[in-house]
């Protein structure tokens, strides 16, 4: 039977209110009489609100079918759909998920097109029907629909015939695509496959691409789960402003190895109800006998204060495992150790490995601070890189009139830029390692960039919450985390440690990801279905029900806070 276009349908972005905020969408369509011109970005009259994720060359019209229609009235016992319900620009008769291949072209009216990749999972679809669940039904389904690229512009409209003009290669369906990135079992002779097909689109690819790489794989230690207690064996000043608690195992017993650059949750009792929880670097050499945080003292924090006013050696404190992916990678090449302040902690594991292996690579450590005074780990970082064979030791001092030395290296005076950098010879094919407060390492990334380092060679660890991904939603004014409005909840403890909030559990709430939304912690996702994992969050201490369960489980030690609820207390690295 010959497919047909039954209907094109276009909208324009416009605002709508969802959850008490704003999102910018267009998956608001309705049908048009007549011709319109499919063009290489779009239709006429068409737009999209968000595009990162929709629209585009790759991305320019979305067809869905007539038949997937009829399935989904069934399934919800609904008879109100419309054309443009499933925010597509095509309805049609034919053309199923599970027989149209990636790279089929097919030619409409006076246009010619070729399918490029599925429909993006988003909850913008689900929001559209009032059927939250959707965007994972489509996936689990088989039911995605998917997009074309306009090869050839010209006037189609309804009625039109949809001639295929030519086979996709590597005969991989829709319907197969999807399931290679969102569904369990990813074969690797369909992921070679799928990669072998000109047509499918850049982002795709690079999801399969990190797939087939089996990405970045972290050390991780062989941890514990939730807290244990262990004891401060030892407070040493490192500064006026900062100083170090080494922590043993209470029982004495031999720690777990971190991994160089990995932090601690510590939650601290005796100064709140709930006892506060906060993640604090290692900076002690991996494999030592006892955990070393260093820890500036805040004005405004009474964490920082308490651990700098009060504890004592002898104290217990609950400890949740070594964790974090900003580590030190294997390697013969050139390495960047860069910090400013406080950010010194994880890369001076890093520093430490590198002397603890004798490692003959080329290792250049700059770090920024006030002056002499300030300088937390100057003597012990000087000794460290005179015993490595090739070490390059540049400190910044930023305050005014800083006359000192350090202990040793260049000392420069005022902020790195990049024609520093380049004057000191930083090579362009170091991977490069940054911590600091957020503006430095954003000025530092940029300047790294400008001296020819590869973006993917800079990795950076931030203090504090990550950024937000919250695909389509208005940016708002920045308000720090605070408890939910209304009735508080009488539910178990969640504890977004990043954001140190504590937050009694409420019914009301569909989701971990909601819970956090109402308290304005700042969050990632994209499909609030379990289906991207862009939720996908460390998980401390506490275990969690889903519903909807996830296509696919998190990784071990992780939670998708889009579907899941907690069965007890809940720390979350959040």
């Amino acid at each position: 039977m010959t497919a047909k276009l039954l209907s094109v349908n276009v909208g324009m972005p416009k605002d709508v209110s969802w959850q008490g905020r704003n999102v910018r969408t267009g998956v608001w369509k309705h049908a048009v009489t007549g011709p319109r011109m499919a063009r290489r970005l779009n239709i006429d009259g068409d737009g999209q609100g968000d595009l990162q994720g929709h629209g585009g060359e790759q991305r320019a019209v979305l067809v869905y079918q007539i038949q997937s229609y009829h399935y989904w009235q069934r399934y919800f016992g609904r008879a109100d759909f419309e054309y443009g319900q499933f925010g597509e620009n095509f309805t049609v008769d034919g053309l199923p998920d599970d027989e149209v291949c990636i790279g089929d072209r097919y030619r409409i009216g006076e246009a010619e097109f070729e399918v490029t990749q599925p429909r993006v999972t988003c909850y913008r679809v689900g929001l559209r029907l009032g059927e939250p669940e959707l965007p994972a039904l489509l996936v689990s389904h088989h039911r995605p629909g998917f997009y074309l690229r306009v090869l050839t512009e010209g006037r189609i409209q309804a009625g039109d015939a949809i001639v295929r003009t030519r086979t996709g290669p590597g005969a991989l369906t829709v319907a197969d695509i999807d399931a290679l990135l969102y569904l369990p079992g990813h074969d690797p002779d369909t992921l070679r496959r799928a990669l072998a097909v000109p047509a499918l689109s850049p982002g795709w690819r690079s999801s399969f691409e990190a797939m087939a790489a089996g990405g970045p794989a972290a050390p991780r230690s062989e941890g514990w789960t939730g807290f244990r207690p262990m004891r401060v064996s030892r407070i040493a000043r490192e500064t006026p402003s900062v100083l170090s608690l080494y922590l043993e195992a209470d029982g004495g017993e031999p720690l777990p190895v971190a991994g160089a650059g990995q932090y601690l949750t510590l939650r601290i009792g005796g100064i709140g109800d709930p006892a506060p929880v906060r993640s604090y670097s290692l900076s002690s050499p991996p494999g030592a006998p006892a955990y070393r945080v260093s820890v500036k003292r805040e004005e405004l924090g009474h964490v920082s204060r308490y651990l700098h006013e009060s504890l004592r050696v002898g104290a217990v404190v609950e400890v949740a495992a070594p964790r974090g992916d900003f580590v030190l990678a294997p390697g013969t090449g050139p390495v960047l150790l860069v910090s400013a302040g406080i950010g010194a902690t994880p890369v001076m594991a890093m520093l430490h490995r590198l002397a603890t292996e004798h490692a003959e690579r080329p290792v250049w450590w700059i770090h920024t601070t006030r002056n002499s005074t300030e300088h937390a780990f100057a003597r012990e970082a000087h000794t460290l890189l005179t015993s490595l064979p090739d070490a390059h030791e540049h400190t910044f001092y930023t305050a005014a009139g800083t006359g000192e030395a350090g202990p040793g290296g260049v000392v420069h005076h005022g902020r790195p830029t990049s024609e520093s950098l380049r004057a000191l010879g930083v090579p362009a094919d170091a991977t490069a390692y940054l911590c600091g407060p957020a503006s430095f390492m954003s000025a530092v990334r940029d300047m790294l960039l400008a001296v020819g380092l590869a973006a993917g060679r800079i990795h950076t660890e931030l203090f504090g919450a990550l950024a937000p991904i919250t695909p389509g939603v208005t940016p708002g004014t920045a308000t720090p985390p605070h408890q939910p409005p209304g009735e508080p909840g009488t539910g178990p403890l969640i504890t977004f440690a990043r954001s140190g909030l504590s937050v009694r559990w409420s019914p009301r709430y569909r989701s971990v990801l909601d819970l956090a939304d109402a308290c304005e912690v700042p969050t990632r996702w994209s499909c609030r279905t379990g289906v991207c994992h862009t939720c996908a969050t460390p998980i401390l201490a506490g275990d969690v029900n889903y519903s909807p369960d996830p296509l696919e489980p998190p990784a071990a030690g992780e939670v998708l806070i889009c579907c899941a609820r907690p069965e007890a207390d809940l720390v979350l690295d959040l």
